[in-house]
């Protein structure tokens, strides 16, 4: 793939969205965060680690038309270059996935450094990206080791219920395992409140916790429940592309400029985002 002119002076950023409880907002924090990146013209590519394949329907990409998926990359069965599907959406790019990837462990089992692969994978194509977002499968098993070996930074959706304040203390305590052991540059970009709501006594009292546990690490802008978001896969279109007007949507838009701006606050293209 010939690399692109890129706002970024270095190599892609490499996020992976992690969190091990399920209808936490993951996949649809993908799908909107990935397009509102290519929409506020960053090249950026989404790699569907989730053997439900989730992020691939999101973006309107069916069964019949993943051929070459990161499962066979995985296995170097074709380069990770010839699984990108570029999308009609200006700047994004797609690595589908299928029931087949949760295989992987099984086919890893015997290979050595089997935590690197995905790692090794990416090193091809980390130049032609600005962005690259893998959207994890909601667990701890090899394929998020595999994306967080492979990541720059943690991007973490929470949900504003009591449960969720629970899960978050076990995954940042995974999280600093595999720092400590397998990728010590890993780091954490920041923790995205979901389905938030202000009606509810319970969500204020959980985004109070979990900024006063985590400070700046949780982000200004957090994502209300919002039922165009969830009407938006059905129709296999980001939400930000379905109702560009919802409060979902709009929360999606101001959330990817304030990654931008924090992530990379000293660059020009940071600078311009202010100014749009």
């Amino acid at each position: 793939m010939k690399h692109l002119s890129s706002n970024f002076e270095h190599r892609a950023k490499v996020y992976s969205v992690v969190n091990q409880k399920g209808g936490v907002g993951k996949t649809t924090t993908v799908v909107n965060l990935a397009t509102t990146f290519a929409m506020l013209n960053k090249k950026t590519l989404v790699i569907d680690f989730d053997p439900q394949g989730n992020a691939s329907t999101g973006f309107g990409i069916y069964q019949s038309q993943r051929q070459k998926t990161i499962y066979e990359a995985m296995v170097s069965e074709i380069a990770i270059e010839d699984a990108i599907i570029p999308h009609h959406i200006k700047n994004l790019h797609i690595i589908t996935s299928t029931v087949d990837l949760s295989a992987i462990e099984v086919e890893l089992a015997i290979i050595d450094k089997r935590e690197f692969v995905l790692r090794k994978l990416i090193k091809n194509i980390v130049d032609d990206f600005d962005i690259i977002i893998i959207d994890c499968p909601p667990s701890l098993g090899l394929l998020t080791v595999n994306a967080l070996v492979a990541s720059d930074s943690v991007l973490i959706p929470m949900q504003c219920e009591f449960f969720s304040l629970e899960g978050l203390s076990h995954l940042l305590t995974s999280l600093d395992l595999i720092k400590q052991n397998l990728n010590h540059m890993l780091k954490i970009s920041g923790i995205i409140l979901t389905m938030h709501d202000k009606r509810n006594k319970l969500t204020e009292q959980v985004e109070a916790d979990v900024r006063s546990f985590l400070k700046e690490k949780v982000f200004e802008n957090s994502v209300p429940r919002n039922v165009r978001l969830s009407e938006a896969p059905s129709h296999g279109s980001p939400g930000v592309i379905y109702d560009p007007k919802s409060s979902g949507s709009i929360a999606y838009n101001k959330l990817a400029r304030e990654i931008i701006n924090r992530e990379f606050a000293n660059s020009t293209s940071s600078n311009n985002i202010n100014k749009k």
